[in-house]
């Protein structure tokens, strides 16, 4: 049985650097619904290959691809009065936790990014899982 090449142009790709990755993360945040990214305010979103020491043994992680991203600072619900010396809140993105990830299953990278980049703002919000579905439904 003959077989065809089912690879189209993979054979020479790499995986996206940290700075191609950040701008899949630009992409995907400005195709959120408006009201949603509207209240994100000043999140900044980080790239970041794995995360730090400090958060891998913070959260007792077993290995550095078991954190697809994470939110740091305080959420909204949490923000009663600013502190002096607070730092902005960020969603950090772990690239090759994503990267091993997408390769274990049948999700665009981009969906991927998506849902974590949400998931991950959601968490600014304070919303459910449910909530954050929605946000996602919308996208599409």
């Amino acid at each position: 049985m003959a077989r065809s090449d089912q690879t189209g142009d993979w054979r020479d790709r790499l995986a996206p650097s940290l700075a191609e990755f950040e701008s899949l993360a630009i992409d995907a945040y400005a195709k959120l619904p408006e009201g949603f990214r509207s209240q994100t305010g000043n999140v900044a979103i980080i790239v970041a290959d794995f995360p730090e020491d400090d958060i891998f043994e913070d959260m007792g992680l077993e290995t550095p691809f078991d954190l697809l991203g994470l939110f740091e600072g305080r959420g909204l619900t949490e923000r009663f009065t600013i502190e002096t010396g607070e730092l902005a809140n960020r969603v950090i993105l772990y690239r090759r936790p994503i990267l091993d990830y997408w390769a274990e299953n049948d999700e665009t990278l981009g969906d991927i990014i998506n849902h974590v980049l949400i998931h991950e703002i959601g968490h600014h919000f304070g919303l459910s899982d449910d909530d954050m579905e929605l946000v996602e439904a919308a996208i599409d």
